[in-house]
This record gives structure tokens, C-alpha cells and sequence, in this order.
């Protein structure tokens, strides 16, 4: 199963002083075993804020490395009607965050993420979600 790696762990990893060893060896892991999804949302989550053009063009160099899975109207439709299905269960949400749990449950891919408000979109969306193996 394909497992698309949310900004939070991949932020972890990329854009600290100190990544933490537990989420880099997964995310090594996954790109050893050709499981790991990036979405153009993602990428851009993490090129976003980096201060030097160096360490921007570095990082996109690195990230080159996974291509973007193509997204549809279809994707952001889902989005939005997961949207709506979290408000109506008392659940705020975000664009990003909704889009990604699309992705997951139409193309049948976990999620690897750090950020508690999937804990949230879990009980109502039901996607699956990775844990380290």
C-alpha cells in the first residue's frame, strides 16, 4: 500500500536542527520499499517559509526524487464533501488536510502523519492510517 507522508512528519525529518531518528528511518523505509506518495499540496507545504533560495533549491532537489500523483476535480470534490461531513459531525477542518484524506480514501492509501487533528478526521472518515513497522 502506498502511504502518502503528511507535511507534519516529513517537517520532522527535513526542517529541523535535530530530525527525529524514529520518522526518518520509517520515511527511509518507505522509500526503499517504492511506498511513499507525495502530493504537489505537501511539496509545497514544505518549500513554503524556507528562508535562502540555497536551502529552498536543496530541498525541492531533494524532493524531486517523488513525483506528485496527479490529482482530478474528483479529489477535490471528495475534499470537500469530507469537509462537509466533519463540520457536520462538530469537526473543523483545513483545505490541506481534507485533500489529503481524499487522496488516501480514493486511491486506497494510508496516511503517515504527526498532526493530532487526523486523530479527529479518523473517527468520521474512517482512511487508514500508518503507523512504523
Amino acid at each position: 500500500m502506498r502511504v502518502i507522508v503528511d507535511t507534519s512528519a516529513w517537517s520532522l525529518v527535513l526542517r529541523r536542527r535535530s530530525p527525529s531518528h524514529d520518522h526518518a528511518a520509517e520515511i527511509e523505509r518507505l522509500v526503499r520499499r517504492g511506498r511513499l506518495q507525495m502530493l504537489g499540496l505537501i511539496r509545497q507545504e514544505l518549500l513554503t517559509g524556507i528562508h535562502t533560495s540555497e536551502r529552498f533549491n536543496a530541498l525541492r532537489d531533494e524532493l524531486a526524487e517523488f513525483p506528485d500523483l496527479p490529482l482530478t476535480s474528483r479529489e477535490h470534490e471528495d475534499a470537500a464533501r469530507w469537509s462537509n461531513k466533519c463540520r457536520s459531525h462538530g469537526v473543523q477542518s483545513n483545505v490541506v488536510d481534507m485533500l489529503i484524506c481524499a487522496v488516501a480514501l480514493r486511491h486506497d492509501m494510508s496516511i503517515y502523519t504527526l498532526d493530532q487533528d487526523f486523530d479527529s478526521y479518523q473517527r468520521i472518515l474512517k482512511f487508514k492510517r500508518h503507523g512504523a513497522t
